[in-house]
């Protein structure tokens, strides 16, 4: 819908509710929003939690180019290294002669015939993107710079120092895992949100391990890994008064269920949210008796002579039946708890395998938790797909 007033956060609250209602889709139908992290849009996001329950979900792509270009930025040598790189595919973009002169070296040479990428801040992994493309292209891009035709004299030479093209190669190893994160949590036709936390763990661990000599690049290594561990604290440490919906929809995940990116007490209050959780859909589930006995008075009053026994036979009646109630809701949470012990104690499933798949087969096992894997496996870990939608609209 055209937005003509201000994008205050009680606006977009409002346009929300106003597209669901004209799509018809109930509100309590809902279970998240995934957002980007504009201001306004996350203030929104809190004032429709509060008055319907929906769980904010930040946007995971919008988050890792946040880190990525943060990162890029605190780093001076970095910083220059890029905007050398910037010009020079730029050079390459603007003038015909090089771009002509490229390809000829590049048939020369026998490489790959690829034409230089462009960074845009805003595209996500794009600076990754032109780096990963002048690495394979360096030789023929040098030699190109190179030809007098091409760079002439008295000109400022536009190709890199050897210490960039170094830097360069090293960056390039620093920002793939974040790539590969990217692409992974932007896809549409798996379960991404229930991954998010096994993801920024890899993240964090490729940080550590990888043994780089370039002082900038180590200085880069350090400062990602504070800003990954920063924005996403919520994921390693689970409130019971607030649940994160990551956490919940991850331990529903049996490629996760062990939940091993957590310490054990915190993967043990993961565990207590899903099984009250489940005894909540469980009760919403059982049949309500309508009282249709008390309700059935009869016609004429009953007979003076069966007055003190119906008296009798209605308090017992009553009394079984609380019993029978309270029995039948022990046997539910002995039921419930048997459910979650049983899922949690099974193998993970291997991380190629489908939870979907899984979930299908053995809904029949754990009725109830399936119930609640519908709910949370659903929601994306990013808007890419709308935002995908909204591009080719």
């Amino acid at each position: 819908m055209p937005l003509e007033e201000r994008h205050t956060a009680a606006n977009i609250a409002d346009w929300i509710e106003e597209i669901i209602a004209k799509f018809s889709i109930p509100p309590e139908k809902i279970k998240a929003v995934v957002h980007d992290n504009g201001a306004n849009v996350v203030a929104a996001t809190k004032i429709l939690h509060a008055k319907h329950g929906w769980e904010p979900v930040t946007c995971a792509g919008h988050t890792l180019n946040l880190v990525v270009q943060n990162t890029l930025k605190s780093q001076q040598a970095i910083s220059r290294c890029v905007g050398a790189a910037r010009t020079l595919v730029e050079h390459f973009k603007k003038s015909e002669l090089a771009s002509t002169k490229l390809k000829i070296k590049q048939r020369h040479m026998g490489t790959k015939e690829n034409m230089l990428l462009q960074d845009v801040c805003t595209r996500w992994n794009s600076t990754y993107a032109m780096l990963s493309r002048l690495q394979e292209q360096r030789w023929p891009v040098t030699a190109t710079l190179s030809d007098p035709e091409v760079t002439q004299r008295g000109k400022h030479y536009l190709d890199l120092k050897p210490d960039q093209w170094s830097l360069i190669e090293e960056l390039i190893q620093v920002l793939e895992p974040f790539h590969s994160a990217t692409v992974f949590m932007s896809g549409e036709q798996y379960v991404t949100l229930s991954a998010l936390p096994h993801v920024v763990d890899k993240i964090k661990k490729s940080l550590q391990g990888q043994n780089l000599e370039s002082p900038p690049v180590v200085s880069f290594q350090t400062h990602a890994k504070e800003q990954v561990t920063t924005r996403w604290k919520d994921l390693g440490e689970f409130k019971p008064e607030s649940p994160n919906i990551t956490l919940l929809a991850a331990s529903l995940d049996p490629r996760f269920r062990k939940l091993k990116f957590l310490p054990a007490d915190q993967a043990f209050g993961v565990k207590n949210a899903l099984q009250t959780m489940a005894l909540a859909v469980k009760q919403q589930l059982r049949p309500t008796g309508c009282g249709n006995e008390a309700s059935s008075t009869a016609e004429g009053a009953p007979s003076t002579a069966h007055k003190d026994k119906m008296t009798t036979s209605f308090l017992d009646s009553d009394s079984t039946s609380s019993d029978e109630e309270q029995d039948e809701e022990q046997l539910s949470n002995e039921a419930i708890q048997n459910e979650v012990l049983a899922y949690f104690g099974e193998q993970s499933l291997p991380k190629k395998d489908d939870p979907l798949i899984w979930w299908k087969a053995n809904e029949q096992r754990f009725p109830t938790l399936a119930k609640l894997a519908n709910s949370l496996l659903c929601i994306p870990a990013t808007s890419t797909p709308s935002e995908r939608l909204f591009s080719a609209a």
